[in-house]
């Protein structure tokens, strides 16, 4: 079946099916998280991004294979209410941006810095340091040897938008900068966008909107 990345709490996961990686997204919680389970085809190796809530749905999804580790994207609780049981049942490494891991009450194993590279079996994905909706927000980035780039953007980047800045001028000015420098400076149009919450989208659905987006000032 075509992946659409549209998915309900309570309902079944979304499976993308690519060439090297599967991205099996799901949706949890009373805020409608989505947390997204990565498997690299070549070793079966998994990775999951944020253990939002939910920890029955997402040791399911899991399934016997465990999960070598779990990617927080950010600080706020709505995406780490499961990271413990998870991290339990299967003993996954956590790992989370250098300046939000602090926020995080499950200790974080690897800290991870602007530039850095989380591995999933033969899958490198690249981190992306994103200030303004929280310190140490981060992006990963797997760029497709065998199609276009897929970005998991945490709560920095939705279909219409970037993340809550609180109207915080300054804060909402330093997301925006960044999501424009090194996220849509640095991609293709095609880039498939998996956000926090909600829908997916793409960088050229979103590209055109940047100018009002800065001109709103949210």
């Amino acid at each position: 079946m075509t992946y659409s990345g549209a998915v309900k709490v309570g309902g079944p996961a979304d499976v993308h099916e690519l060439t090297g990686l599967m991205i099996s997204k799901v949706a949890v919680g009373p805020m409608d998280n989505n947390a997204y389970l990565l498997r690299c085809r070549a070793t079966g190796e998994q990775l999951l991004i944020d253990a939002a809530a939910e920890p029955g749905t997402l040791l399911q999804l899991i399934g016997r294979d465990s999960v070598a580790s779990v990617v927080t994207t950010h600080r706020h609780g709505d995406h780490w209410q499961a990271l413990a049981e998870v991290v339990a049942a299967t003993g996954a490494r956590t790992q989370a941006g250098r300046y939000d891991a602090e926020g995080i009450p499950v200790p974080t194993d690897v800290l991870l810095d602007d530039g850095d590279t989380v591995r999933v079996g033969r899958v490198e994905l690249t981190v992306l340091h994103l200030v303004g909706h929280t310190p140490g927000s981060i992006a990963l980035v797997y760029d497709d040897p065998h199609g276009h780039p897929h970005v998991f953007t945490g709560d920095c980047l939705f279909p219409g938008g970037v993340g809550n800045t609180h109207q915080d001028p300054d804060a909402f000015a330093q997301l925006l900068g960044d999501v424009e420098t090194k996220i849509f400076a640095a991609l293709p149009d095609e880039t498939w966008v998996y956000p926090g919450h909600g829908d997916d989208t793409t960088l050229g659905a979103e590209r055109p909107h940047l100018a009002a987006w800065r001109e709103r000032g949210w």
